[in-house]
């Protein structure tokens, strides 16, 4: 015997217990119950917000009164294919990327403010 044994114990292999029959199921449920899960919370409503932006994006035309993602309000003076030019004040223009409108405010709304 050793004198080491007595600070640390032997350790002894221990047989291993037989696989159970449904481990495999088990194991790969998990993973694909969590991509459903981040599916419908995550991915699909995200894509719902961009479908409608993008159809926003597609009414848009002149007259419309909108805010930009910076928080300036102003009117839809012209329209191209990448960018809308719009009237912030009387006789101020900007040119913004159509991907910066955030949202169309009813007719009306900036003359009430």
């Amino acid at each position: 015997m050793n004198p080491i044994d007595f600070l640390i114990p032997v350790a002894h292999a221990q047989a291993t217990a037989p696989a159970q029959p449904g481990g495999m199921m088990s194991t790969l449920l998990f993973p694909i119950i969590l991509i459903a899960v981040m599916y419908f919370l995550m991915i699909r409503p995200q894509m719902k917000r961009q479908k409608e932006h993008r159809a926003m994006l597609e009414k848009l035309g002149k007259g419309d009164e909108v805010i930009t993602s910076g928080g300036i309000a102003g009117t839809v003076v012209g329209l191209s294919d990448g960018f809308i030019t719009v009237e912030v004040a009387s006789g101020v223009q900007l040119r913004v990327q159509k991907g910066a409108i955030s949202s169309v405010l009813p007719k009306g709304t900036l003359k009430s403010i």
